[in-house]
């Protein structure tokens, strides 16, 4: 059977036709601020004549192989003179620089339009128009060029032929993947309890289409019972691509480790793994360009000789491997690793790289129609917030006036930025007093100040080369393109927010529902796979993360025998923060109490730094023979690894951690077995009281009346949910979790317990506490 390889126009020629370095000095004008407004804007002016944003596909046969092209071409003109193909480009360059022969691969990209419009309508010829459009000055200047069907298509002839040998890497690949997938078993000798249920039900997902959310506790395996039915289903052609997104390097590691159990049972995947740029920079300092990095010189010409020798020797592409052909053939780590997923049946990423409008890989969904793709998106819970980020964005007045003190006065990017500390100003004498003002409307002529202001800044920086400002002015201008951008997406979703501190005065466009862009991306992909510990209520996720009506849902019981965890609630304690000085030493001792029972590991969690820091101190004076160690604010890498080094091997003695709800050792540490024997969670998670926070209650109440849920019950319950599943982590483990909360055993949060819960312990005082702990440990 004849394979078929698609691949999208654009891709196809930037992939052949690129060459030079990498250099993002103000390059991509279009991509970073409003090409698509410009677009938009141009497309009207040519009338009713003009067809905008016209999707193309078609199937050529090369032989061995079907090679589908597809595309949107940005307009089709028919007037007097036949029919055109435009293909608009925004530039910051000036255009007396922008002659015809420029970019040769904008000229490519239109004759493939052109060759496959010739062919769906039978044209013998048609003309090929590039129009530039110049985003200072609002000029446009255009190149035509008539061309004959048999000219397009020796082009195409020529094109294919050059892409022959990857297209055969493709397919040669597909076959020997497809019958790895046949024969894979599933990695491990049998199911646990729930988890053939979720497999089954992220198959049936995969295959017909649609969302998926599924609370699946602590245990069950969520990594391997999504990837391997996802994995099935790709073999069987229901699936073209898996996503595979994460919010922490750990859980991405994961992600590896199951790719690698699926690989031990005879599976063929290509598999890769993005890191953040930052992080997988071989340099000092990141500078993205020839001048300052060895590896962005020349990175096109070489980098298709290491993307081929990659596809010809490896299958899992990790970091460690990206970097050792990166180092080989001294091309950029990141852009590699980009380029690696063009060819990768799976790909583990962090969430911004589908979901963030500013960073999110263009590449898979730019040709604006629905693909085969699979998103399972793992710790969901996290994306809630994350989202909020990521639709959001903010600028502070200092950033540009530390900028405008350093130009000349007669300097024309200083006038721009003195107009935009002049807003700025103006915006905080709009707060009055309050030091705070709440608007549903965005600052309009603020953000066209904007654009002026990028305009001016990419002038400058090309005349002011090597200045000592080039660092600071390069992070505003990113700073300002991402905020243009998410002004874009304003709606009755958002708010905008102007807070007023010493000297300085922050704007912020905030994202209050990122439900309808979540689902906006998730209408581009044929399946989305929502899983995590913690999603309680699912409604609530379902509602904030764009899963619709028609989602399904798939609450798991633990697979855990349930008499291996104890759970205590003292609700005769009160955390509310009126109530924290007064309740510190009762809390201490409930600690105290809980750890003396049984030797081993605890870790104590509080909703605040400022609280846990007060009752610590409380502790160590009352209980200075029992062992301890705190959380810091400021933990870098190697703190945060020694912090939990402390929980491994044989303590001789206690030892009682002192957390926060919600931080970095609240979910995602896996201390199994000795390592972790219990925790005492004070308080049910709140979120701080603060503006942000309540803005979303006002905006949820308005919407469905359940304003504080949204904004402060579900998010809190869910960081205690989180935190009290470090307990138990496997088969063999047994431990204790303690609530100490008033609001515990109300009818409210009785509501979001799991079920695996419900036959919790009530204690009224530490006596009470010791009698229940002493019986459980005996038992």
């Amino acid at each position: 059977m004849q394979k078929t390889v698609t691949i999208s126009v654009r891709d196809l020629v930037e992939f052949l036709m690129r060459g030079g370095n990498i250099d993002n000095r103000f390059g991509g004008f279009d991509r970073a601020l409003e090409g698509t407004r410009i677009h938009r804007k141009l497309q009207k002016a040519e009338g009713e004549n003009y067809q905008a944003e016209v999707y193309l596909s078609l199937e050529k046969d090369c032989g061995d192989f079907t090679l589908v092209l597809e595309g949107r071409a940005d307009g089709i003109l028919r007037d007097e003179n036949g029919v055109a193909v435009d293909e608009i480009k925004t530039t910051g360059m000036p255009l007396e620089m922008i002659e015809e022969n420029t970019n040769p691969v904008h000229w490519a990209q239109a004759m493939c339009y052109g060759y496959i419009y010739c062919v769906q309508n039978s044209l013998d010829s048609i003309r090929i128009r590039l129009t530039y459009y110049q985003i200072e000055s609002d000029e446009i200047k255009r190149f035509e060029r008539g061309m004959s069907f048999s000219r397009l298509e020796a082009f195409m002839t020529d094109l294919t032929e050059r892409y022959r040998k990857w297209a055969t890497v493709l397919s040669e690949w597909a076959e020997v993947r497809d019958a790895s997938i046949r024969d894979l078993e599933f990695p491990y000798p049998s199911y646990r309890q729930g988890q053939r249920r979720l497999a089954v039900a992220v198959y049936r997902t995969v295959r017909d289409g649609g969302r998926l959310f599924a609370q699946a506790p602590t245990g069950i395996g969520k990594t391997i019972s999504t990837l391997f039915p996802s994995v099935k289903a790709l073999g069987e052609g229901s699936a073209g691509k898996i996503f595979y997104l994460t919010a922490k390097t750990i859980t991405r590691q994961v992600a590896e480790s199951a790719c690698g159990e699926m690989r031990a049972k005879g599976l063929r995947m290509k598999s890769v793994t993005i890191t953040a740029k930052d992080k997988i920079c071989f340099m000092e300092r990141r500078e993205c360009n020839p001048d300052a990095c060895p590896y962005a010189k020349g990175h096109y010409d070489r980098v298709n000789d290491a993307l081929y020798a990659m596809l010809q020797k490896e299958d899992m592409y990790t970091r460690d491997v990206i970097e050792r052909y990166a180092k080989d053939y001294c091309v950029c780590p990141f852009e590699l690793g980009l380029d690696l997923s063009m060819w990768s049946d799976c790909i583990i990423a962090d969430y911004n790289y589908v979901f963030d409008p500013r960073a999110y890989l263009r590449r898979f969904f730019a040709a604006g129609r629905a693909y085969d793709y699979v998103f399972l998106i793992d710790e969901a819970h996290n994306l809630v917030d994350r989202a909020r980020e990521m639709f959001s964005a903010r600028l502070s007045k200092s950033a540009f006036y530390q900028i405008y003190k350093q130009l000349g006065k007669k300097d024309k990017l200083r006038k721009v930025l003195s107009r935009i500390n002049k807003e700025m100003l103006a915006m905080r004498r709009e707060c009055g007093g309050e030091r705070f003002l709440q608007r549903q409307e965005p600052y309009r002529d603020f953000c066209r100040q904007l654009a002026a202001f990028t305009a001016e800044c990419e002038e400058w920086m090309k005349s002011h080369p090597g200045s000592p400002l080039e660092e600071a002015l390069l992070d505003l201008y990113f700073e300002v393109t991402a905020f243009v951008r998410i002004f874009e997406f304003y709606d009755e979703r958002y708010t905008t927010l102007v807070e007023t501190g010493k000297n300085d005065v922050t704007l912020g466009l905030c994202c209050l529902d990122p439900s309808y862009l979540l689902g906006e991306r998730l209408n581009t992909v044929k399946a989305s796979v929502f899983f995590s510990a913690t999603l309680t209520p699912l409604d609530y996720f379902v509602s904030v993360l764009g899963g619709g009506d028609e989602a399904k849902r798939l609450e798991l019981p633990s697979p855990f025998p349930r008499e291996n965890l104890c759970v205590v609630i003292n609700d005769r304690i009160s955390t509310k923060y009126r109530d924290r000085e007064s309740t510190m030493t009762p809390v201490a001792e409930m600690i105290a109490r809980t750890v003396r029972v049984n030797k081993g590991n605890y870790i104590a969690y509080f909703p605040s730094y400022a609280y846990m820091k007060a009752v610590y101190e409380v502790f160590r004076e009352t209980y200075p023979d029992i062992c301890t160690i705190v959380q810091q604010s400021d933990m870098d890498e190697r703190g945060r690894e020694s912090f939990l080094m402390r929980f491994d091997g044989d303590n001789e003695e206690t030892l009682v951690g002192f957390c926060v709800l919600g931080g970095i050792y609240a979910e995602g540490i896996d201390l199994k077995g000795e390592r972790l024997i219990g925790t005492i969670i004070v308080g049910v998670g709140l979120p701080q009281v603060n503006l942000m926070q309540n803005v979303l209650r006002q905006y949820f109440d308005k919407l469905n009346g359940k304003g504080f849920e949204f904004a402060y019950r579900y998010p809190g319950m869910n960081k205690v949910l989180q935190a009290a599943g470090r307990v138990i982590r496997g088969d063999a483990d047994k431990g204790v979790v303690v609530l100490i909360d008033d609001r515990f055993t109300t009818p409210q949060y009785l509501a979001l317990m799991p079920e695996h819960w419900r036959g919790f312990r009530r204690v009224r005082s530490a006596s009470e506490l010791c009698d229940c702990l002493n019986a459980f440990w005996m038992s």
